[in-house]
């Protein structure tokens, strides 16, 4: 028996069955239930209080809802693809709990300026749950750079030992970045913070509605200015997306250098064994999977994104079908985002940092170079000879195997006489470190200071 459609008083023949399946979006806009129906309080109480709708039509299609909203929190609600959407099925079953005065609830509203609605409350009330999660990943940051502020290990660039670091410093180079990620995600909040409710189709309505009393009722800071702008703009969606795929990035980077760190070559880190797998064959290995997991997430976040900007980027004004494919990327974005932290922070918090694999590694490399070359430099020698004179010694050294603590200080006199005993306090990696007090640096004050500058950015003060 062929299903009677909400729209289709037009028609004349029923879809084809296939056609239906492949027009509908309730598989996974069903997602948006709750927004859906808070939506439509808003929207009838808004009608209510404009006298558009009597107050006892209003009142019973209030009631009708809230006991939607109730089944749906206790039992889940029964959704059709007969219905198509969200939207559809909400109405259907308001209209089976309440009779035909559903139909009003639709008054000076369309599907387009509902669905936009829905979308916006979803990332709305999303955004605040992922700024409170990396938060929480930036505490435990700061808490295992507290630990290891001292905490020698070798700086790289090109993935080649360049300058001794604190382990701490590394740390909060990434608390840093989730920073960045924190303030775009709260940027993203201003123009998600927008009602379309009530932009009907793209034109507005003939009805004497009130745009602002409804966003009031949903908790929006102000209405979108223009109905086809309303109707048609997903750059919120787009502006998710893209943090989304900056931060995974950013978990990306943090769990290549862990998975090199837990290596046997590194050992400098090893991850717990509940934040670990082993082998069905190899009885040995501990394996760093969830760091590769996430890892491996990103790129289906990156296409997420990638998805929606090739959806959007030819389509005119205002609503088309195309844009029914904007959600389901979003949600995959979001289902792969906050785990992906949640775990993150579990493998920070349980983190085993092998301190003495980090140190011993810089006593027996070249990274202690650039110090020599700064000694040389307060010596009067000019920089730039003074970094010729120490990569000829690395050299020397590199087929010798003597490191430069290792010259003897008759050596260092011929390249000048002004160069005393101190040369060798000098090359100590810790002493290295501690003495790099630029701001932002790696000296331990520094370290310190940004771990007290990164506590109270955290308490808000």
């Amino acid at each position: 028996m062929p299903i009677k459609r909400m729209w289709g008083g037009r028609f004349e023949e029923a879809g084809d069955q296939l056609v239906n399946q492949f027009n509908a979006s309730i598989s996974f806009d069903q997602e948006m239930a709750q927004e859906d129906i808070e939506g439509s309080l808003a929207h009838v109480k808004m009608l209510r209080e404009t006298k558009i709708l009597s107050a006892d039509d209003a009142d019973k299609i209030i009631a009708g809802l809230k006991k939607l909203r109730d089944r749906l929190t206790s039992e889940g609600l029964p959704f059709s693809i007969d219905n198509e959407d969200i939207h559809m099925n909400i109405e259907a079953l308001l209209t089976e709990e309440i009779g035909p005065v559903a139909g009003k609830l639709h008054t000076g509203r369309s599907r387009n300026d509902q669905v936009a609605t829905d979308f916006h409350l979803y990332v709305k009330r999303r955004l605040p749950i992922i700024i409170n999660e990396l938060k929480n990943l930036q505490a435990k940051l700061v808490d295992k750079a507290a630990e290891n502020v001292e905490t020698i290990m070798p700086g790289y660039t090109h993935m080649q030992h360049a300058q001794p670091i604190s382990y701490g410093h590394y740390l909060m180079a990434y608390f840093q970045m989730f920073q960045r990620d924190v303030e775009r995600f709260e940027f993203n909040r201003h123009h998600t913070d927008l009602s379309p409710l009530g932009s009907a189709a793209l034109a507005g309505t003939t009805f004497p509605i009130d745009r602002q009393l409804s966003a009031k009722y949903l908790g929006f800071a102000e209405s979108y200015h223009n109905s086809l702008d309303a109707v048609s703009d997903r750059d919120f969606a787009l502006e998710f997306l893209s943090n989304a795929s900056i931060l995974m990035m950013h978990l990306s980077r943090l769990c290549e250098e862990l998975i090199y760190w837990c290596s046997y070559e590194f050992g400098y880190l090893e991850l717990a064994d509940s934040f670990s797998t082993g082998s069905s064959i190899m009885p040995q290995k501990k394996n760093p999977d969830m760091a590769e997991l996430i890892r491996g997430k990103v790129g289906r976040v990156y296409g997420d994104l990638f998805s929606l900007l090739t959806t959007m980027k030819g389509l005119p004004l205002a609503y088309n079908k195309d844009m029914q494919e904007d959600k389901e990327g979003l949600f995959d974005a979001v289902k792969t985002i906050l785990p992906s932290i949640k775990i993150m922070i579990g493998m920070i918090t349980t983190l085993q940092v092998k301190k003495e694999a980090m140190e011993h590694a810089t006593h027996h490399d070249f990274s202690n170079a650039t110090e020599l070359a700064d000694y040389l430099a307060t010596k009067g020698i000019p920089f730039r000879e003074a970094h010729e004179i120490v990569g000829e010694l690395v050299l020397k050294g590199l087929k010798t195997r003597t490191n430069l603590v290792d010259i003897p200080l008759d050596e260092y006199k011929k390249i000048s006489p002004k160069i005393e005993e101190d040369v060798y306090t000098y090359l100590q990696p810790k002493v290295a470190v501690e003495r790099r007090n630029s701001y932002g640096g790696t000296g331990f004050d520094q370290v310190r200071q940004q771990i007290k500058d990164a506590k109270k950015l955290l308490e808000g003060k």
